[in-house]
């Protein structure tokens, strides 16, 4: 199957080029994904798109099923996973309608249990050090220079739970402690997809100086939906080109990434929970 996945907005699934096939309403063990996938064909490829808040943004980040959207994903054969995700920027240089292309999470969040599919019977620890598939960011990096985009390769993405958005005093935390743009939400769908075995990368669009910028409107609402669909035809052109350069060959190293993160013997297995993870560890029943 060796399918190609992007989460973002809901209006990312009109990209030139993308002939859309059918919408998939798909029921997890988890509960269910933000909304139904959309799959169609492009570049030749097999892609399905899925509203990280729903259509019409009706979730906010703490109510993002992220479990259920990457199970979902996984289970329509995806193993890229490209992100498109707005962002505040925690550097001068870092402008609005730029784009960063991070290489590092730092986890700010309160309910990380929710972003693992294991328990339950069996353990796994996920090798995290490299949290992006670089060749991935390789290719997306690649596909916004020819786009004409400000792009800064690398960097780390700080992730707070929301739905507020930062004090000034936690703005000027995170600045201090050298992070390089903050978000409510790319962190769990990385971590969720290295257990998935997907390879990840993130287009993220800065819309703000999130608050820490005096001399800069404090981020609001409206702030950020300005720049966003300033944002949102690059973020098109640039999936498209993106999407033409990603291999079919299914040989990178996150797409074996639970081969040396489960600790449970597989005899010791409860079957519900086999079951309950198929799509994540078919290769390994």
């Amino acid at each position: 199957m060796n399918a190609i996945g992007i989460i973002g907005g809901s209006g990312l699934y009109e990209i030139d080029g993308f002939e859309q096939t059918e919408q998939r309403h798909i029921e997890t063990p988890f509960g269910d994904p933000s909304d139904a996938l959309v799959g169609g064909s492009m570049a030749g490829r097999q892609v399905w798109f899925l509203p990280r808040h729903g259509k019409g943004h009706r979730l906010l980040p703490h109510e993002i099923n992220h479990r259920a959207n990457i199970w979902a994903l996984r289970s329509v054969g995806v193993r890229w996973l490209l992100c498109v995700t707005a962002v505040g920027s925690l550097k001068q240089e870092y402008a609005p309608r730029d784009i960063v292309l991070p290489d590092q999470y730092f986890d700010r969040t309160s309910r990380r249990e929710h972003h693992t599919f294991f328990g339950n019977g069996i353990v796994a620890h996920i090798g995290f050090g490299d949290p992006v598939s670089e060749g991935l960011r390789a290719i997306l990096s690649e596909a916004a220079r020819q786009q004409g985009a400000t792009v800064h390769d690398g960097g780390t993405y700080v992730n707070m739970d929301g739905p507020a958005f930062s004090t000034r005093a936690e703005s000027e935390a995170n600045r201090q402690l050298g992070f390089d743009v903050i978000g409510m939400t790319n962190l769990p769908e990385a971590k969720l997809a290295r257990e998935a075995e997907i390879a990840l990368a993130t287009l993220c669009m800065v819309t703000d100086y999130d608050c820490w910028h005096q001399e800069e409107e404090d981020v609001s609402a409206q702030t950020v939906i300005g720049h966003l669909h300033a944002n949102s035809a690059n973020a098109k052109e640039i999936l498209a080109r993106a999407v033409d350069s990603i291999p079919t060959e299914v040989n990178w190293p996150e797409h074996n990434a639970l081969a040396s993160a489960l600790m449970t013997p597989r005899e010791l297995w409860p079957a519900d929970t086999v079951e309950r993870l198929r799509p994540v560890l078919e290769k390994y029943i």
